[in-house]
């Protein structure tokens, strides 16, 4: 047993019956900071040094992001929970031998940039100030977190004709539920927590849940998508790809893999060809228009 995980689940469930309030104020900042920062992989350096850098900035924090290109044609790519953009190595020489452009960051308290926290919310209003800069995108390629933040920034303004979305979180729900899940903490400190978010980062707005679940906005979100998911992702189920599956029916194709879990995948060759192929097929039918 994990001493660390045992002592959280020691201190938080009983002090949410004795007082909820701290309960959540506590699990709260332990949800939002990641426990540590990716480095970039020695198969990552090249194209990281490539990059050309885009200052950028959210809720006061320094935000490094990554511009491979002259902005022409922008495919922006959304990175998951510890993580980083340089994972998208691999799709950046494939992307521009396209013609196209890539757009990414590190996201607060991630990588390079600065903070030592961030939400969903910082993500999406990141890859809105790429759009304002470089207009509409060709494409989204996003993992994990990135996924939910790239839906709910689709839903709320975000141009792009294609999203591949991979190993991706289909509703921000699930993070609250599976943070507590991990950690072994009774459904009253996940109470406590999904309110300390709701004020917290949706300033009150219950509303929010459900603007963030993938689901539920198919109706909004038209275009196409690929989703890639391995079966036996420990971090997040397939069932997160099933109801993306469902919800978008013929306007979504499900890929699912084995054996490459919830990181390996995004460099995983065969999966980079899909995705790559997918954008492609995108620009024979804008070529063909």
């Amino acid at each position: 047993m994990d001493p660390a995980r045992a002592l959280i689940r020691t201190a938080l469930n009983p002090a949410a019956r004795i007082a909820p309030g701290l309960a959540g104020r506590a699990a709260f900042e332990l949800f939002q900071h990641p426990l540590r920062r990716s480095r970039v992989r020695p198969a990552e350096q090249e194209v990281h040094r490539r990059a050309v850098l885009e200052p950028l900035a959210v809720g006061g924090k320094t935000v490094v992001g990554y511009r491979w290109g002259g902005g022409e044609r922008p495919v922006l790519v959304l990175h998951g929970w510890r993580s980083r953009a340089s994972r998208f190595a691999p799709y950046v020489p494939r992307l521009r031998a396209l013609g196209l452009s890539v757009l990414s960051f590190d996201a607060p308290g991630h990588g390079d940039s600065g903070g030592n926290a961030t939400s969903v919310l910082e993500f999406h209003e990141l890859a809105l100030q790429l759009q304002d800069r470089y207009g509409p995108f060709e494409a989204v390629i996003a993992h994990s977190l990135g996924v939910c933040a790239a839906f709910g920034a689709l839903a709320d303004g975000l141009r792009a004709d294609r999203l591949a979305a991979v190993a991706g979180v289909s509703e921000v729900g699930f993070f609250p539920a599976a943070f507590c899940a991990g950690l072994g903490l009774n459904p009253a400190v996940e109470r406590a927590l999904r309110g300390r978010i709701e004020r917290g980062l949706f300033a009150g707005d219950a509303g929010a849940w459900e603007r963030y679940d993938a689901a539920r906005q198919a109706a909004v979100i038209g275009l196409p998508v690929l989703v890639l998911h391995d079966e036996g992702d420990d971090v997040v189920p397939l069932r997160q790809a099933h109801r993306l599956q469902r919800a978008y029916g013929e306007r979504l194709d499900l890929v699912v893999t084995r054996g490459l879990g919830h990181r390996r995948i995004i460099a995983e060759p065969t999966v980079v060809d899909q995705v790559i192929g997918f954008i492609s097929a995108g620009q024979e039918v804008a070529a063909g228009s």
